[in-house]
């Protein structure tokens, strides 16, 4: 395994970290901490999860992928060996089970805390991540930015701020990062931060992978030169670059088969798109996976890669792609298909 450290923190973590969403509807208690066994055996130790999952997301699931962590690092007694990410829901519909008034006000961001260390049995969270914007703006695959005047939302960047360096100097959150932000979204956190001498976002978490290179138009910029740490999901694109469904090895219980509101990656650009790079891959004795997998490990902006798997084989591939180092001819392979078909999956 490598090892990095996320940007303005002491947190050194493994280059692979394991996402966990599926625990409590893909896979049972059990099956989770099996593979969190088999990841830290193999040298991960970041876990990423959030209040709101499993996914897809349901009242009944909601809060089972902590309660399953909660119970391993329990039995397995690690916890200070690992370093642990969850997330807070934002303002969204599909959350309003959770609780009445969703948002990042002080009331919400301790309930949502505390019940999050109940349920991971522990005292601290290391990484704390605003799950997605508030406001209405432009993430979950949505290309263009259509301004909305009737958005209810009002600026409480700097509210958050306030109240986070409070958790924070409270020992119950180490750090704190976003997720499915924006640049305009970053900047202010960080200008505000900065302004006021409060905490700053050391991370930031976004979909990133061969089929969704959006991030590299303004965020990559402000990763590289502001150090704040991506920590990408989807780098299989729900699994579409894994090559299964081209290879027709693909199974009923497979994300994109079982749930098929899981649009965002099988458009027929991204079907096209992922057969030039199984064909990159199978050119140069390369999976699909591993090529897809290295990409992503090895953007200078990307800190640690967040995968998901349903069973152990699958994780052990994903994991085992940290030995591999794309060649620069097949760098320019994979520019080539990008710039015929740019991210056909935002």
């Amino acid at each position: 395994m490598r090892y990095e450290t996320i940007t303005n923190t002491d947190l050194n973590v493994s280059k692979i970290c394991l996402g966990t969403m599926t625990y409590g509807e893909q896979n049972t208690e059990a099956e989770g901490h099996a593979q969190l066994d088999m990841a830290v055996e193999r040298g991960v130790n970041f876990i990423d999860t959030a209040e709101l999952y499993s996914s897809p997301v349901k009242p009944e699931t909601q809060g089972s992928t902590e309660r399953y962590i909660g119970n391993w690092l329990k039995q397995r007694g690690n916890r200070d060996d690992l370093i642990i990410a969850t997330k807070i829901v934002g303002d969204r519909p599909f959350a309003k089970h959770i609780r009445p008034k969703l948002g990042y006000s002080k009331e919400n961001l301790d309930e949502a805390l505390n019940l999050s260390l109940q349920r991971l049995q522990t005292d601290y969270v290391d990484l704390y991540q605003l799950h997605w914007p508030s406001r209405q703006t432009n993430f979950f695959g949505k290309r263009g930015y259509d301004h909305d005047e009737t958005d209810p939302w009002e600026d409480n960047f700097l509210e958050i701020l306030t109240h986070l360096d409070t958790i924070i100097k409270s020992g119950k959150v180490r750090y704190f990062g976003v997720s499915n932000e924006t640049p305009w979204g970053l900047m202010r956190y960080l200008h505000l931060a900065d302004k006021h001498d409060l905490p700053r976002c050391v991370s930031i978490q976004n979909p990133y992978s061969l089929l969704n290179r959006t991030y590299e138009v303004g965020l990559a910029e402000i990763s590289m030169r502001e150090k704040v740490s991506l920590l990408p999901y989807s780098p299989l694109g729900a699994g579409m670059l894994s090559g299964k469904y081209h290879l027709k090895t693909d199974k009923p219980e497979n994300r994109l088969n079982k749930y098929k509101n899981v649009k965002r990656y099988s458009s027929e650009q991204s079907w096209e798109a992922t057969q030039r790079y199984l064909d990159i891959a199978q050119a140069n004795g390369l999976t699909l996976t591993q090529l897809a997998m290295a990409f992503v490990n090895d953007r200078p902006f990307v800190t640690s890669n967040i995968i998901g798997a349903t069973n152990l084989e699958q994780l052990a591939e994903n994991i085992d792609s940290i030995d591999i180092q794309l060649s620069t001819e097949v760098l320019e392979q994979i520019e080539q298909v990008h710039n015929v078909i740019p991210n056909p999956a935002p």
